[in-house]
């Protein structure tokens, strides 16, 4: 992988936090967050704040595992990176995968294998996505994690995209993603990378020390920006608008 810039984790987790936004633990204040989430100014830790928040309230159990000392990269994915690549190895994914995580076997398996049932139908909007990214010009973000630049890497958002996109259009993988790897010496102590006994348990402790109150998924204490005025929001979404097209 080829390193493009340093980034900071507000600007990564607000790359997240997009992708994110639209699942069911959002819809009680998508209104009042819409705009800091869509139209991110990085450069505020107050919305910073929120936005971290935000995250925690679907995702804080994953973030809470990535170690302290992580550096954040924006990186440009070459033709020989990809057989170092992993899905994320959760859900229907284990399902898919038999036994071997790395996206290139992800994607021959759900080329060449018939699956029923819910796997069938989870198969079948990955080919649906597929379709759609041949034909969209946008570019969106996928985040990963690794040790260094040379070792194997997990994708921890943007499995879907990634095995639609190598299904349809791998040639333009590096036009359609901006990618973003959080980098440690210690990733390999972190279960999403490296599934061992010690990983899972330090996860399952974690897990159950903030299952009942997350505080760094509480907002209550924390300020709510200004709101953007409605004619730079209204101006904000035209440009996003034309951008795609």
């Amino acid at each position: 992988m080829k390193r493009v810039r340093p980034v900071t984790e507000a600007e990564v987790i607000s790359e997240f936090l997009k992708n994110e936004f639209y699942h069911e633990e959002f819809h009680r204040d998508r209104d009042q967050f819409e705009r800091l989430v869509l139209f991110a100014d990085i450069t505020r830790e107050d919305e910073n704040a929120l936005r971290r928040a935000l995250l925690f309230r679907r995702r804080g159990h994953m973030w809470r595992e990535l170690p302290a000392d992580t550096q954040w990269w924006e990186m440009q994915l070459e033709p020989e990176d990809l057989c170092k690549l992993r899905v994320f190895p959760r859900a229907d994914w284990r399902k898919v995968s038999n036994g071997s995580f790395a996206l290139s076997d992800i994607v021959h398996r759900v080329r060449t294998r018939k699956f029923s049932g819910r796997i069938g139908d989870f198969i079948s909007k990955i080919h649906v996505l597929s379709y759609q990214l041949r034909h969209r010009t946008d570019v969106t973000s996928v985040i990963l994690i690794a040790e260094d630049e040379a070792s194997t890497v997990t994708i921890i958002e943007g499995n879907h995209r990634l095995t639609a996109a190598l299904l349809g259009a791998p040639d333009k993988l590096h036009e359609r993603f901006r990618v973003f790897v959080g980098m440690s010496p210690h990733m390999n102590e972190v279960c999403w990378h490296n599934g061992t006994v010690s990983n899972l348990w330090r996860y399952a402790k974690n897990r159950m020390k903030h299952l009942w109150r997350d505080k760094d998924a509480d907002l209550s204490h924390l300020p709510i920006p200004a709101p953007v005025p409605q004619e730079t929001y209204v101006e904000a979404v035209g440009k996003v608008a034309s951008e795609s097209k």
